[in-house]
């Protein structure tokens, strides 16, 4: 963030449709990937590039790569008084396509109410100010039911899986499978494993100290779950037949 330099070693590309997901420890600069993608403005790049849709995604306004297909889901979502879920997630759709016609209210409930059953969140939600006295499960939840609605191209959740139950874990992980299109992507920002045993990565990375040292496949995972992010830092001095890639950087 401000002042301070977080991040210098990330390389990485997703393709259309794939899964990928960053863990760490805490501080290593997780929620600052996510946050510099999105446009936050406490987050400077001072080199290197990002590329979104063919666009240079780093002289986006925030609101502009939402509506080329950015989505981000927060950890700690904000709560909204006074406005009603439905109304939010139909403002944020308008929003996203500002040339189109906003769906009538009445409609938009209907249709709302099918994606509500995937996250298994009760209906009366939707007339309830977002995420005002929600408990941390049903916040995650209404993420996702966001994520459903607005389709984003590359989706990235930022910690979805913290503060959650394995219940809700669970439910929030087949309802994504469910949602996602062949076409759609998703960046998962964590540093558990449990997430995993429900979804299953293309490519699994670990960010140390703001650089991703490690790429792998599902078994890097494990290997974290197994032996924790120590055994990691041994291996990045490995030697070039391990089934792990070292990752040069060069941002």
């Amino acid at each position: 963030m401000e002042g301070k330099k977080i991040l210098h070693g990330i390389d990485l590309e997703i393709k259309p449709g794939e899964i990928h997901v960053i863990m760490g420890p805490n501080g290593s600069g997780k929620s600052t990937l996510s946050s510099t993608l999105m446009g936050h403005p406490a987050c400077k790049v001072t080199e290197g590039k990002a590329e979104f849709m063919g666009a240079n995604l780093l002289e986006m306004a925030p609101e502009i790569r939402a509506q080329k297909g950015l989505f981000l889901g927060f950890q700690y979502p904000k709560e909204i008084p006074g406005v009603s879920l439905a109304s939010f997630l139909r403002a944020a759709l308008g929003a996203q396509k500002p040339g189109e016609k906003q769906m009538p209210l009445y409609k938009f409930k209907n249709e709302l109410q099918e994606k509500m059953n995937l996250v298994a969140l009760p209906f009366n939600f939707m007339d309830r100010f977002t995420n005002e006295g929600f408990s941390g499960g049903e916040k995650k939840k209404a993420e996702i039911l966001q994520l459903a609605v607005l389709e984003p191209k590359l989706a990235i959740l930022d910690e979805i899986d913290s503060g959650l139950d394995i219940d809700s874990l669970k439910t929030i992980c087949e309802a994504l499978m469910t949602i996602k299109k062949p076409e759609q992507s998703l960046l998962l920002i964590t540093h558990y494993a449990r997430m995993l045993k429900f979804l299953k990565p293309d490519h699994v990375h670990v960010l140390i100290d703001g650089k991703i040292v490690l790429s792998g496949g599902h078994e890097l995972a494990e290997l974290l779950e197994e032996k924790g992010y120590d055994a990691v830092r041994e291996q990045v001095g490995m030697k070039k037949s391990s089934p792990f890639k070292l990752l040069e950087p060069n941002v």
